[in-house]
């Protein structure tokens, strides 16, 4: 294999929102999301030296990731936790509160440098209500400032549309003393500038190639208009085995149980069904070959039975890592993978590629 190119952050991902499958589209109940599935699948991905693990968020379906997240926390000793959070369910000052209480719960790094939380942003209405996406945005901008104000020591006196608050900051801070990393996606022009404006991580949903380097040319310069800079990340699954036939084989074993009706209704789920994202992962699906490539390597299957993140690069370990890096090539720095199911995939990755891959916490 060749050398690594830099350091990246490699991150899992707990299946806390009833997305775990043998055979996509398959109700399964060893694999659905329970509070000793998804505890087995952190603390397998921490066994296996990933970074970061996701711990996502979704009002319709599976865990609360809060309670998950404050239980995880005393059963890992390295891993990092991004803990996803709905801006439309929560207030700014508690929710900097509860961040806080997460962060101590996790405990330091090993350098005993700041802690180990970060914060995945979901713009997300409250449940039974529902705003434009321009405001909903809007709002999530001002939380974020709000938060990271707060969590940084600072006294507030905030006068937004959204919210007006002058208070001072909780007793109780993160360990760091700073607010923890914000990870944050979307691709309408509302959330990029949200994006822009207050999150520290932009999330891409997999992309081609050339997608990939127009959004992160796009976020650069919105976030400079801001005085700002941003990093990147790739949320992607994966399959990796030792052969491409192998890999592929995997992929279509994946589907050969689907109905399509059943996947459209696994798509519909989510009650961000219907966001920007969603639909460029449905152009991608049909952009694709006859096999469902879009471009070498990534495979929209995924996506036939789900409404978010919905291709993985598939291929040989050396294939693998030669698309990461060169998603990396891009200025792509944390990768959130994840595959099915959950924990044999994580397996799989944590042999046959995390090895070969100079990677780390992201430094922000």
């Amino acid at each position: 294999m060749n050398q690594p190119t830099g350091q990246c952050e490699i991150s899992w991902f707990s299946a806390l929102c009833d997305d775990d499958y043998e055979f996509l589209g398959v109700p399964d109940k060893y694999l659905q999301s329970s509070w000793e599935h998804c505890r087995n699948i952190v603390l397998r991905a921490e066994e296996g030296g990933f970074d970061n693990i996701l711990l996502p968020s979704g009002y319709a379906l599976g865990l609360d990731t809060t309670a998950f997240a404050a239980a995880v926390a005393t059963q890992v000793r390295r891993i990092k936790l991004l803990w996803a959070t709905r801006m439309g369910e929560d207030w700014p000052p508690q929710l900097a509160r509860r961040i806080a209480t997460l962060d101590r719960i996790l405990g330091p790094n090993a350098d005993g440098t700041g802690g180990r939380l970060n914060v995945n942003i979901i713009s997300s209405d409250m449940p039974g209500e529902k705003i434009e996406s321009g405001p909903r945005y809007a709002r999530a901008t001002e939380i974020m400032k709000i938060v990271k104000t707060l969590l940084n020591g600072e006294h507030l006196d905030f006068q937004g549309e959204f919210y007006q608050l002058e208070l001072d900051p909780p007793r109780v801070g993160t360990l760091s003393g700073k607010c923890p990393a914000f990870y944050f996606g979307g691709l309408s022009h509302d959330a990029r500038e949200c994006a822009a404006e207050a999150s520290d991580v932009y999330l891409m949903w997999p992309d081609t190639m050339d997608k990939v380097r127009e959004n992160i040319a796009d976020l650069t310069q919105r976030a400079a208009r801001y005085g700002r800079t941003l990093k990147f990340g790739y949320r992607a699954h994966v399959i990796v085995r030792e052969t491409e036939d192998e890999a592929r084989a995997y992929a279509d074993r994946l589907l050969s149980k689907l109905d399509d009706e059943a996947g459209r209704a696994i798509r519909e789920q989510s009650l961000d069904a219907k966001n920007y994202g969603v639909q460029r992962q449905q152009e991608l699906r049909g952009a694709a070959d006859g096999d469902g490539f879009v471009e070498e390597h990534l495979w929209t299957g995924i996506g036939r039975a789900r409404s978010g993140c919905g291709a993985a690069i598939v291929g040989t370990p050396d294939q693998v890592l030669a698309k990461l890096r060169a998603y990396q090539a891009e200025g792509i720095e944390a990768f959130i993978l994840s595959g099915y199911p959950h924990m044999q995939e994580a397996d799989m990755f944590a042999r046959y590629v995390l090895p070969h891959i100079q990677h780390g916490p992201l430094n922000i």
